[in-house]
């Protein structure tokens, strides 16, 4: 295999097995008044919850994501002076709705589904999907910030024995995100954090997400392009129109790619969103091709029991892009590993699930260029502290907006605190 692929994929494949745990102290935060709502976003023909909603108050860079299951909550800062609010997905018109209209809950919001659209063959059609991801690689500079910027983001990491909740981590977080032309790496700072783990659900393996936040971070493939494209490996691939779609009623070239079949190494797949007036990537969604399972494997497992066999089923990432003033940064990003763990002296293999997603809430630019110090910074290849006496406080995250969890969580949650009243 060649280095540079190899180190590439070892980057983004943060998320490792490990009998490891690290701890890192928490921060506290002031409370402010708020005003909160809560509601859902469905498909005004079928009724279907939409996810990943993006809901923003208008002239503000607050924001929030609905939930896999269409569920949203949006906290507004005493001060604001926008009187309205925007929702936006991928296929569906954008609406936007004043907030007198809202009420604190139960709200339920419908989106209209974007008539399907033909790109126009004129003198900006690139000429080939290839020539398209390329350009969007090369305006990188004019697309997206060249500006220092700090970000608060929600992040929530979970991972799954079989079907149940072995472990559940929750986190606001500050990034200090360096310009998209720098290729000095992002800072992240904890803000508040709360985390429960059933070491007993996880046999005698500890999963480790190695890089939590971080690893959230590196999915946005244009700051972190050699990830998965970079100059030397685009002929590894193979590039293909699909049919376009709308986001934020703005038409979008949407690509599918995929690794040539005489290339041998572990490659990802998937689909790019490319909007078609500037080239930006607004959206992505890939795999790590794992038919080779031994490179697989030694790209996640860093360390494990002599007497079990760990290999990866599924690697995939997602990440959004949003639209600020013509200026476009990271969103939303979600990755999901499963793994197969197999016993030597055991009949069958267990299957474990990790999941981690964030959500860019507020930014604000850098002006003063602050800077972490280093023993604020999150290491890399750190995880979250065990602590979670945060789960029975009902007002936990205060003024920070958060990714509505979905029922799974809440039963989740609801139960560490019932075995936190037991003890």
């Amino acid at each position: 295999m060649k280095a540079h692929t190899s180190i590439a994929q070892q980057k983004l494949s943060l998320q490792l097995i490990s009998l490891m745990l690290f701890l890192l102290g928490l921060g506290g935060l002031q409370a402010q008044q708020i005003t909160t709502i809560k509601g859902e976003v469905i498909d005004s023909q079928t009724d279907h919850p939409i996810p990943l909603v993006r809901i923003q108050i208008n002239d503000s860079n607050i924001s929030t994501v609905s939930n896999s299951e269409g569920d949203f909550m949006l906290k507004i800062p005493q001060g604001n002076t926008s009187q309205f609010v925007t929702l936006s997905a991928l296929g569906y018109n954008k609406k936007v709705i004043a907030l007198a209209d809202l009420k604190a809950s139960q709200n339920t919001v419908t989106l209209d589904i974007a008539p399907t659209v033909l790109a126009q063959v004129d003198i900006n059609t690139p000429s080939s999907a290839r020539v398209l991801v390329e350009n969007m690689l090369n305006l990188k500079n004019k697309n997206y910030n060249t500006n220092k910027v700090i970000m608060t983001g929600f992040y929530r990491e979970t991972i799954k024995r079989r079907q149940r909740n072995a472990s559940l981590s929750e986190a606001v977080i500050s990034i200090y995100k360096e310009p998209y032309t720098s290729s000095k790496q992002d800072a992240i700072s904890l803000i508040k954090a709360r985390k429960q783990t059933d070491y007993k659900k996880l046999d005698t393996v500890a999963f480790k997400l190695q890089g939590g936040p971080h690893s959230a971070l590196h999915t946005d493939i244009i700051k972190y392009s050699e990830y998965v494209f970079h100059e030397n490996n685009l002929d590894k691939y193979i590039f293909s129109f699909e049919k376009s779609t709308q986001i934020n009623n703005n038409l979008v070239y949407v690509v599918s790619f995929k690794q040539r079949e005489d290339i041998l190494d572990a490659l990802y797949y998937g689909t790019l969103y490319i909007d078609a007036e500037t080239y930006a990537l607004t959206r992505a969604a890939f795999k790590l091709n794992i038919k080779n399972r031994e490179e697989a494997t030694r790209l996640f497992v860093i360390k494990k029991p002599r007497k079990a066999i760990v290999y990866p089923t599924e690697a995939t990432y997602v990440v959004h892009y949003k639209n600020d003033n013509h200026i476009w940064q990271i969103a939303y990003s979600n990755i999901t590993l499963a793994f197969k763990v197999k016993w030597k002296n055991k009949l069958f293999n267990t299957r474990y699930t990790l999941q981690s997603e964030m959500a860019i809430t507020d930014w604000k630019d850098n002006t003063d260029n602050t800077a972490l110090k280093n023993k604020e910074k999150l290491k890399t290849n750190a995880i979250l502290q065990n602590e979670a006496s945060g789960f029975s406080e009902p007002e936990f995250w205060g003024r920070y907006n958060i990714i509505e969890p979905e029922k799974s969580i809440e039963y989740a949650i609801d139960k560490i605190n019932k075995e936190q009243k037991k003890e």
